[in-house]
């Protein structure tokens, strides 16, 4: 029986890798060995040549492919159907001419070019002619503030926020979205837009929230006209 030389360090698996990594032409010169190799096959107990086994690689590899494209297609209508909505809600807030009626038209817009089971907005710092209108009153000093303090939308379970009592159903808001308005970046937040949903999954904490926030910037700069 062979003794191994203490003089010469065993072959390892890694050693057989490497030389094969690097001697892309052994299997040329040895064709032989890729029908007579055998495999486990990942999906039994059967053997597999080495050829099966790239085979089903190459079917796994073009599964996974087809899943991303098939998940990217998805994605892609689900935005141009959200991009579609956002125009469509645009051109209904511009062509608004009342200014005291631009506030309930945002508000209804959202609701049914989105399908938001409830939105609320209410406004402060207003000019004089418009400080007595229903959307300008409610909004208390703590709300104002917390208002000010967002640099993005809020999303996530209600637990009771002052803003959710301005919905005409505030006890079925199990989900909420928060929007502060501004005139445009870096001015003050004059506004809250008020989303929400009994679904408790419909904004989450960690959604992503670019057209929530194209939607308040829409708004904050079309309100803006009150101030």
């Amino acid at each position: 029986m062979a003794t191994h030389d203490p003089n010469f360090p065993p072959v390892t698996e890694d050693d057989i890798a490497h030389f094969l990594s690097t001697t892309p032409d052994f299997f040329t010169r040895h064709a032989e060995l890729l029908a007579a190799v055998q495999l486990t096959s990942p999906h039994g107990n059967r053997a597999i040549s080495l050829q099966e086994r790239q085979a089903e690689m190459l079917r796994e590899k073009i599964k996974a492919l087809e899943q991303r494209i098939m998940e990217m297609v998805r994605n892609g209508n689900d935005n141009m159907v959200i991009a579609n909505r956002l125009q469509n809600w645009t051109r209904n807030v511009l062509l608004v001419h009342e200014s005291t009626a631009l506030p309930a038209a945002i508000a209804d817009s959202i609701a049914h070019d989105f399908m938001v089971p409830q939105v609320a907005v209410r406004l402060w710092g207003l000019a004089g002619a418009f400080a007595d209108e229903a959307f300008a009153l409610g909004a208390s000093e703590d709300v104002q503030i917390f208002a000010a303090s967002l640099s993005q939308p809020y999303c996530g379970v209600n637990t009771g926020f002052e803003a959710a009592s301005w919905l005409k159903d505030a006890a079925h808001a199990q989900s909420i979205a928060l929007i502060p308005l501004r005139a445009g970046p870096g001015s003050d937040v004059f506004g809250l837009l008020v989303l929400a949903s009994p679904d408790a999954q419909r904004f989450q904490a960690g959604m992503g929230t670019d057209f929530l926030e194209r939607i308040g910037e829409l708004a904050g700069a079309a309100l803006s006209r009150l101030r």
